[in-house]
């Protein structure tokens, strides 16, 4: 059986910490910032947590488990 190939789109979407959660940037950061408090943008700036629901999906195509 061949190789798993990496999804090179998810690769530069996601990271895997050295505790091996899968980070993901925050969305609704690049524009139409005039409406949104400051203090919600800079909690743009923090990656987070990938939700459970997503962690397989995402690792396949990670080409890690």
């Amino acid at each position: 059986m061949p190789k798993m190939k990496t999804h090179k789109g998810t690769a530069k979407r996601f990271r895997r910490t050295g505790t091996g959660k899968i980070m993901r940037g925050k969305a609704f950061k690049s524009h139409i910032l005039t409406k949104k408090s400051p203090k919600r943008i800079r909690g743009f700036r923090k990656e987070t947590v990938i939700s459970p629901a997503d962690v397989q999906t995402v690792s396949q195509r990670m080409g890690t488990k």
